[in-house]
């Protein structure tokens, strides 16, 4: 409409958005569709009709809370994180490793063949190795699933975010060390914000682990205190340049290996988590990009980033499937279920193109098809493995009921 201001316009349009999404996942689930799926799918009816939120390079409050909201995934993957695991199984730890330098190296070579320039190919390839802890810890939790190809895929999620961040940092130093020959912004750019992104997680974990202190009367109080903590800790790490989300995942570890994080706290944050999460995925699909889905580059790019991460977590978790300690079928049902990329990708390319690294921009247009195939279809590929491996308390069809607790990593 002639004469009416678009910011006016996107703060009456986008509650309305978000109201929509909410309550058309909720028509859709009990038919067995995934509540992530109907999120992005409404955010990209968003994008379509050029309802689309600053991004983190654009410095827009949009995309901070979008990183807050990821955070508290982050923190909440983290707290169920046992390091313990890792050391009694190492083969766990070697095959997260492993596949993720696998799905780089190989997205890497591929790209080279379908004529991705040299330029883009390395940091294209670090951020398709990151699965979608939101989606996996959001599926996981509407099925209320427990076993042990859940926690398998949750301990291989955080794994892999660990890496495409580790892989993300380090293509950020050595573009600007190569492009630029400045040593001191490249080891800003990677040594200096991996390093002080843990240490500003692990930090707040001790704080916290002198101040909160149970038992709480209700569940309300400590989910909001670490609410508010990752608040702090979003805008802490947004202002100094290091990463939000390894931040927000090493100190709902290190919270984990301390025993802190109290039992009677909300899950997915209560009513809070529920809501950004919405606000996330709706987010994350109103980022696509519709010119770049019309070129043939973006699509064989997608080719590419979807066989790499359909193929390898299968082969590398069925091949290690029995020396640690599960089933051949468990291990390739878990290698299927980390399909999903999306929300951590989109934030950590967007992220990127805030720090001033160029090759971020033509990154994050590459992936679109990839982002959009692998968030929309990823939860129907991810709910389908749990069921499969009957650790699904809930049928995907089935209304909600009372939950079941996470059992144990086996």
């Amino acid at each position: 409409m002639a004469g009416f201001d678009p910011k006016l316009a996107a703060l009456v349009v986008w509650p309305a958005l978000l109201w929509l999404a909410w309550w058309l996942a909720e028509r859709a689930h009990p038919r067995g569709v995934p509540r992530v799926s109907v999120y992005v799918a409404v955010g990209l009816v968003g994008s379509a009709i050029g309802l689309t939120p600053g991004s983190v390079a654009e410095g827009g409050g949009a995309a901070l809370l979008a990183q807050f909201a990821l955070s508290l995934v982050l923190f909440e993957l983290g707290c169920r994180i046992h390091l313990g695991w890792f050391r009694h199984n190492p083969w766990v730890l070697l095959t997260g490793v492993a596949q993720s330098v696998a799905i780089f190296a190989a997205v890497a070579w591929a790209l080279g063949a379908v004529g991705v320039a040299a330029e883009w190919r390395p940091l294209v390839a670090a951020v398709a190795v990151a699965a979608s802890p939101a989606s996996l810890l959001r599926v996981a939790n509407d099925l209320r699933a427990a076993g042990q190809v859940t926690e398998r895929v949750l301990h291989l999620a955080a794994i892999q975010a660990v890496m495409a961040v580790l892989f993300v940092k380090g293509v950020s130093g050595y573009w600007h060390l190569s492009a630029q020959g400045d040593w001191m912004q490249a080891a800003l750019s990677s040594v200096y914000a991996v390093g002080l992104s843990v240490a500003l997680g692990v930090a707040l974990a001790v704080m916290v682990t002198a101040l909160v202190r149970g038992p709480f009367g209700t569940s309300t109080a400590p989910t909001v205190g670490y609410a508010l903590a990752l608040v702090w800790l979003t805008v802490v790490s947004d202002a100094l340049r290091l990463s939000p989300l390894l931040a927000a995942l090493s100190f709902g570890v290190l919270l984990r290996e301390r025993r802190v994080f109290v039992a009677n706290a909300q899950r997915d944050f209560g009513t809070l988590g529920l809501l950004l999460g919405v606000f996330l995925f709706v987010y994350v699909g109103s980022r696509m990009s519709w010119g770049a889905l019309t070129q043939g580059a973006v699509w064989a790019a997608a080719a590419v980033v979807l066989a790499a991460r359909v193929l390898i977590p299968v082969v590398f978790n069925a091949a290690l499937a029995v020396p640690s300690g599960t089933t051949v079928r468990k291990g390739v049902l878990t290698g299927v279920a980390l399909l999903p990329m999306s929300a951590m990708t989109l934030l950590l390319l967007e992220r990127s193109i805030a720090l001033g690294l160029p090759p971020a921009t033509e990154a994050l247009w590459h992936l679109t098809a990839a982002l959009l195939w692998l968030e929309l279809l990823g939860p129907w590929v991810s709910q389908w493995a749990l069921v499969a491996a009957r650790e699904a308390v809930l049928a995907p069809s089935g209304p909600d009921r009372g939950g079941a607790s996470a059992s144990p990593p086996q």
